[in-house]
């Protein structure tokens, strides 16, 4: 067997792109303190309540990952901070902001300390992997809530502050980068591949943005008619993405009772986004979660349009409704795009090289971990063998890969 790969190297640029990270989930936190306070002082109470209550229980959930996983780490990879005092950030819901300033901290030691050792890159990749899988999991279940809400109160009132449209770019980018962001991650967590291009980000980037935006727009139209239906369907379709990924058999957790809250927070992104779960070929649940959003998307844009009264100032949102459906359509055009001419895949087909597969699962596939096998990272392995469609003999490449440096410390 051939020695493992090293990982890519963490340099300046990294290192920048780390910090404004730091500084865009930092501004987000911002901007939705100040559209909450907004709401508080135009004597809006109720929406400034609501708007906290969704920040609060996205970080709440989140801190609890971060905890969860500082528990399961490797003492070796733990940082040295006493776990009292490590508990009490996560209860304060600074955890993430933690392991954001402790990264940049590491990653400046490895860029200008002149700490070139290996475990020292693999100890960055490891940090990176999870606070881009946090980021994730905060962007979803806070900044896409937030969205709706934001476009629920914009329509209802028929006016935008300017709070509200700072907060809606600031959030619909955050989301569209946190999903590229983790792509990326996965992607440096398999060896011997290529990492995405400039154009191939671009297309994932904005097929992520165009399908997102009708969801929110139609779930937000529909809450300003029946703003208590809304309170009934987003559980009804959250129980049915959580059943989905249940019968999935996830095992991304260390336990079961916290992979039930891994569940619970997939199938929140599952409401607006898809997430793939399982390993295998993903074309035929892409197919039928795609199939099941458009039309319930439909449904929810008819009942708007069935339900709305005529009126000369709303109708703008007509031709914003009829553009919606094209808007999705256009995003499943981008990502068959990507698939089949800008994925990494193809350039290693055209130079008769293989690489892992992301709708695929092809033999031969090669898998790599970054770290030695007491050391590993252990969710963005399982991620990668999800996500990216790792064949079986794939795994069993690991497995054995795995004992083989086992068998020779």
């Amino acid at each position: 067997m051939s020695p493992a790969a090293a990982p890519p190297r963490f340099g300046p640029l990294q290192l920048a792109l780390a910090a404004a990270g730091t500084a865009a989930a930092t501004l987000d936190l911002c901007m939705d303190g100040w559209v909450a306070a907004e709401y508080a002082r135009r004597g809006h109470p109720g929406w400034a309540a609501l708007s906290l209550s969704l920040l609060a229980a996205a970080s709440a959930a989140a801190q609890a990952c971060s905890w969860l996983w500082l528990r399961s780490d490797p003492p070796a990879l733990r940082p040295a901070v006493p776990a009292l005092l490590l508990a009490a950030l996560h209860l304060l819901q600074l955890g993430f902001f933690f392991r954001c300033l402790y990264a940049l901290k590491v990653g400046w030691r490895v860029c200008w300390a002149k700490a070139e050792e290996e475990d020292e890159q693999r100890h960055m990749a490891f940090l990176s992997h999870d606070i881009s899988m946090l980021r994730l999991f905060e962007t979803f279940l806070e900044n896409t809530p937030q969205l709706t809400l934001l476009l629920y109160i914009i329509l209802r009132t028929n006016k935008a502050e300017l709070s509200q449209g700072l907060g809606m770019v600031t959030a619909f980018l955050c989301v569209s980068w946190s999903l590229l962001d983790y792509h990326q991650s996965l992607r440096s967590f398999v060896q011997d591949k290529y990492e995405l291009s400039l154009r191939s980000s671009i297309v994932y980037f904005l097929w992520n943005l165009f399908l997102i935006c009708p969801r929110i727009l139609v779930v937000a139209l529909f809450a300003v008619l029946w703003p208590y239906g809304v309170a009934v369907h987003f559980p009804l379709v959250w129980l049915a993405m959580f059943l989905w990924v249940s019968l999935q058999g996830t095992d991304f957790m260390e336990s079961p009772g916290p992979e039930q809250l891994y569940r619970a927070m997939v199938a929140v992104i599952l409401y607006f986004s898809w997430f793939n779960v399982a390993q295998g070929r993903t074309l035929y649940r892409s197919i039928i979660y795609h199939g099941f959003i458009l039309v319930d998307s439909t449904l929810l844009g008819l009942a708007w349009f069935w339900g709305r009264a005529p009126s000369e100032e709303h109708s703008y949102l007509l031709l914003v409704v009829v553009a919606a459906l094209p808007c999705y359509l256009l995003g499943l055009g981008l990502r068959v795009t990507y698939y089949k001419w800008l994925h990494p895949n193809v350039q290693v087909q055209k130079e008769g090289r293989q690489d892992e597969v992301d709708a695929g699962g092809e033999d031969g596939t090669e898998f790599r971990s970054f770290l030695e096998p007491d050391l590993v990272n252990r969710r963005m392995k399982y991620l990668a063998q999800t996500h990216l469609s790792l064949s079986q003999p794939a795994q069993q490449h690991v497995l054995n890969g795995a004992a083989a440096v086992e068998s020779a410390v």
